[in-house]
């Protein structure tokens, strides 16, 4: 790289690289912007081995799709027949194609491909083509074929195991028809299997390496919210974690044993309530906040009750532990738990709420809050643990119906006012 425009620049001192940049022209500044060579860091380079797959796992805002797209455009030569594949063509347009580190953003003005949205297709001046496709499409890519593809966020592909094979044997163009995916990790069986193959060359980079591109503050502030966890591991590392492991461990809880302090500013009772007394458990969890922690004071589900049996337990219940909210997941039922509740005379607001993702995908903020020490125990609560465990590793044989319920109240003490900072990429 000591040939590099970028590299010479960055060797000057501050008050040379100053004088030179003033006597720039518009085109010689354009030059240097676009020497991607001096300015990537060496994760963003494909492996110097012989490779048919290269896998460049990366966390948040570390130049992944930089790289993928800066790779893509070297393959872009004339008469080249490309793929573009992301999670869907939404995200193929909006990032692969025209996102702040896009190909179209990366080009220089005299090598700027343009997208026609109708063919679902990018056309570089050269006459290189590159034709974009949705992985959960996957059918369509039989019959095309192309030079090299370019495969974005695979693990947020919903069918990854059905859209690879199929892309990969529309590779069959030119003497060395290569892929290249680009991803945050998260622990599926498709990305383990990738990593094993053979013809994988692999690169990774933290967020932290790319720190120069990125809003100031934003990795800081991730950091302070989210450090030591096993989220900040994937997420900001880019590390993959072991396939199936659990949220919780039995570590975990011994080491959130604590006593509970002499007053809270608010103490709510987490409802996940069946809609029959044939059917799931309902998780009554009673959760109380004091300092920025989440205490949680008892599990007092119930089985086998009818709808307005489990409604006087819990209005029980809020009288006992001075509840001032109920936090009842709607999904089965709606209106009818809140005016169950109303019936039985809770004395506490109810505030519903919908689950509107996986149970996983609930689970993993508060599991971080475990990670941070931010939820006490305040004794060993073996059911409601048990199905944490299983819960976070899949391996539950019924309704987590005790961890929802704490995952529900947990989330309201801790998690609703939470913002995270924004994202900046170049």
């Amino acid at each position: 790289m000591n040939n590099s425009c970028a590299d010479w620049m960055r060797s000057l001192p501050k008050w040379l690289k100053l004088e030179v940049a003033s006597i720039l022209t518009p085109f010689d500044r354009d030059l240097i912007d676009h020497d991607w060579i001096g300015w990537r860091h060496s994760p963003q380079h494909p492996p110097d081995e012989p490779w048919m797959t290269w896998l460049f796992l990366g966390g948040r805002g570390a130049g992944k799709t930089r790289a993928g797209a800066e790779w893509l455009t070297e393959q872009a030569v004339s008469g080249a027949r490309l793929a573009l594949v992301g999670p869907t063509l939404h995200d193929v347009r909006e990032v692969m194609i025209e996102g702040p580190s896009g190909l179209r953003a990366i080009a220089p003005p005299w090598r700027r491909p343009v997208y026609e949205p109708a063919r679902r297709r990018l056309v570089w001046p050269n006459g290189a083509e590159a034709m974009a496709f949705s992985a959960a499409e996957p059918e369509r890519l039989r019959g095309p074929q192309f030079h090299a593809a370019w495969a974005d966020e695979f693990c947020a592909w919903k069918r990854p195991g059905d859209v690879l094979p199929m892309l990969r044997m529309g590779l069959r163009l030119g003497e060395d028809p290569r892929l290249a995916v680009t991803t945050t990790p998260r622990p599926m069986a498709a990305l383990r299997a990738l990593l094993e193959e053979p013809t994988t060359a692999f690169t990774h980079a933290p967020t932290q390496m790319n720190t120069r591109n990125l809003a100031r503050g934003f990795l800081r502030g991730l950091e302070q919210l989210y450090g030591g966890t096993r989220l900040a591991a994937q997420e900001l590392d880019g590390l993959m974690l072991d396939e199936g492991e659990g949220l919780w461990t039995p570590a975990m809880f011994e080491r959130c044993r604590g006593r509970a302090p002499d007053r809270f500013d608010m103490i709510v009772v987490g409802l996940d309530p069946p809609v029959t007394s044939g059917g799931d458990a309902c998780g009554i969890v009673v959760v109380g906040r004091a300092h920025g922690t989440a205490y949680v004071l008892a599990d007092e589900s119930v089985s086998g009750l009818a709808p307005s049996k489990w409604a006087a337990r819990v209005a029980e219940v809020v009288a006992r532990y001075d509840v001032d909210r109920v936090v009842a997941e709607v999904n089965q039922g709606g209106e009818m738990i809140v005016e169950m509740l109303k019936l039985a005379q809770c004395g506490a607001v109810v505030k519903p709420v919908f689950a509107r993702t996986s149970k996983r995908a609930r689970a993993e903020p508060v599991a971080m809050l475990y990670d941070q020490n931010r939820v006490i125990h305040t004794r060993s609560f073996g059911p409601l643990e048990d199905e944490l465990e299983g819960l976070g590793a899949g391996t539950g044989r019924h309704s987590p119906d005790r961890a929802d319920a704490l995952i529900w109240a947990v989330s309201h003490l801790l998690l609703n006012s939470v913002r995270l900072p924004s994202v900046r990429v170049l």
